[in-house]
């Protein structure tokens, strides 16, 4: 009788290690397969910023060789300075987007890629997003105007301040209108919405996967 309730321990051991073995098996496959989509999920925002990088050298080069040729007259050398400052803020923020991916460890635990992908989210939130706005308001100024000088159109002979004071305007207007259409945009409860738009659906859609592979592991 010793001897059979001995074995019958045994062999009770000897499954539950094995239901032990499968469930965190089970586990490591879940977590492998989620880990695997936040890869692929991130790979359109790299791509993206690849191409950004790659506009960011073509502004900086244009804008630098612009202002190389027009050094003799300032209001061109400032046109060519923005447009090679733009591109070298394009260079720097796809830059920093690509650093902040490629240092997400997905051998690291759960926690650990939370707080990497959190970095990204606060990058692309706090200081990438506004600066694009204001970029994008500002930018399109001394672009129209080396587009055209270049073409043996100067604006500043034209019309020396009529056109560089409304095109300002135009920019300062659309800059107040994006910043009034955020705040009603959070009044009106739509701050997720808002900010997804400047994280981007990418890191959304990780993040998310990351809470399930949590609560699975909890659970």
């Amino acid at each position: 009788m010793t001897m059979e309730l001995d074995d019958f321990k045994q062999a009770w051991q000897e499954l539950d290690r094995r239901l032990e073995r499968q469930e965190a098996l089970q586990r490591r496959m879940f977590r492998d397969g989620k880990l695997d989509k936040v890869r692929r999920g991130l790979r359109p925002l790299a791509w993206g910023q690849a191409i950004q990088l790659a506009l960011g050298v073509i502004f900086a080069a244009w804008g630098g060789a612009f202002l190389a040729d027009h050094r003799q007259v300032p209001h061109l050398l400032i046109c060519g300075l923005l447009v090679n400052a733009c591109g070298l803020l394009f260079i720097i923020s796809a830059a920093r987007n690509l650093y902040l991916i490629q240092r997400i460890d997905y051998a690291a635990p759960v926690l650990e890629i939370q707080r990497r992908l959190a970095d990204l989210h606060a990058w692309r939130l706090s200081v990438e997003g506004p600066a694009n706005a204001v970029i994008a308001c500002f930018i399109w100024i001394p672009v129209l105007w080396m587009s055209l000088a270049e073409h043996g159109f100067d604006l500043w002979t034209y019309d020396k301040v009529g056109f560089l004071l409304w095109s300002l305007s135009s920019s300062v207007v659309g800059l107040v209108m994006v910043v009034l259409a955020a705040r009603l945009m959070r009044r009106l409860g739509h701050a997720r919405a808002l900010e997804d738009s400047a994280v981007g659906r990418s890191v959304r859609n990780a993040e998310a996967i990351l809470r399930e592979i949590t609560r699975f592991e909890q659970g």
